[in-house]
């Protein structure tokens, strides 16, 4: 109780707003969903009082339920944490390493992101996740990944226990034929009799359920595996696509140089120790970093400014042809654009006929497939 008051605090209360949005509105209902169910069905096919083996599956769903919600909030409510308005680093001549951001005043801190939806720069930024209404990031990566690692787990245990329900609730109302096969689900063959009815609803409903954790357990599962592929090597989603545009730029121009990582402790458990500790709080200040020996301090913020650069020089200037709203699934624009809506968090950009923009990539459809330029339109 001690830990989890030392990380909800009361000034974490005025962010109880973030849970209005769909992303935790669904999140949240898929776990009351199975939760519930999960309780509801566990009476039914392993009462509780009546063994210790059915007292110790009750409590250990009700144990699921507690660790799912408690990491789950945390990474909502403690949030990636936050470069300080007005940051800049301690030797001004390192500001020449370093991107500026207009919107927060202040020189983005290596590993450092802004989000756009978050409206601040986040430290050690990974991604903005729909699912909790918050970025993931420095303070709350640790707490992300264990809730990306329970929620498989609990739902694993709760799809058990809607299998054996349903498997021993139809058990004595199926009678075999040669010909057919008689299910008869109003009255329940049992001695004694359930607790909780049976019946049609009750089957349809846990069914869901089942649906519900399984697919939980796929598209979850699958996250955490990401997750912790990246934690293991000291790097977050977006660093990983600088690293991959860090080589394709080296390629492309035949340059006579090697990007090197410059987080990467070199071991997977040295790596581990930057996001999980004990105590729960990360390692650092989240604006300063061990580096691997042989690297600057500064190597991922000077290869993301020769990006920057790169991307300066490769873009081409277009001119609109068509009014475009901005809005993000237009039916106006025919089916193709109406299903190639942004499946990202970056918006659509509201143009005007005769507008001129700067592309970065050479493609005929804009990024996300409106017709907005014509060869002859080209500058």
């Amino acid at each position: 109780m001690g830990t989890f008051c030392s990380v909800i605090k009361f000034e974490n209360l005025q962010e109880l707003k973030r849970l209005c949005h769909w992303g935790p509105i669904i999140a949240l209902g898929v776990i009351a969903i199975c939760s519930t169910m999960a309780m509801i069905d566990s009476v039914l096919w392993y009462w509780p009082l009546h063994t210790t083996g059915g007292s110790v599956n009750f409590i250990m769903l009700i144990n699921w339920t507690v660790m799912i919600l408690y990491n789950y909030f945390n990474a909502m409510f403690v949030g990636p944490g936050f470069v300080p308005l007005g940051w800049k680093p301690e030797n001004s001549q390192d500001t020449m390493y370093l991107q500026y951001c207009k919107v927060c005043q202040a020189y983005k801190a290596p590993r450092s992101h802004h989000c756009r939806k978050c409206k601040r720069c986040v430290m050690k930024m990974d991604h903005h996740c729909p699912w909790i209404n918050n970025c993931c990031g420095y303070q709350n990566h640790a707490s992300f990944t264990l809730f990306l690692l329970l929620a498989p787990l609990g739902c694993i245990h709760a799809a058990f226990i809607f299998v054996m329900t349903m498997y021993t609730q139809l058990y004595n109302r199926l009678s075999f034929g040669w010909n057919t096969v008689k299910i008869d689900m109003s009255a329940a063959r049992r001695d004694p009799a359930p607790i909780v009815p049976f019946g049609l609803a009750a089957f349809a409903a846990t069914l869901f359920a089942l649906g519900l954790a399984l697919g939980t357990t796929i598209a979850v599962g699958m996250l955490f595996f990401i997750q912790m592929k990246i934690i293991l090597r000291n790097k977050t989603s977006i660093e990983s696509w600088i690293e991959e545009k860090a080589k394709d730029r080296i390629q492309y121009y035949q340059l006579d140089e090697v990007f090197v990582f410059p987080y990467d402790m070199g071991s997977r458990w040295r790596n581990f120790k930057q996001v999980f500790t004990w105590s729960g709080v990360p390692e650092g200040d989240g604006l300063e970093w061990p580096i691997k020996e042989g690297c600057h301090q500064y190597s991922l913020t000077i290869e993301q400014l020769k990006q920057k650069a790169d991307k300066r020089v490769r873009s081409v200037r277009y001119k609109v042809i068509e009014d475009y709203s901005g809005v993000c699934c237009p039916l106006n624009k025919g089916i193709k654009t109406f299903f190639t809506s942004p499946c990202t968090e970056e918006p659509r950009i509201k143009l005007q006929k005769g507008e001129f923009i700067l592309a970065t990539r050479g493609l005929r459809y804009w990024l996300y497939g409106d017709k907005i330029l014509d060869d002859s339109f080209i500058v």
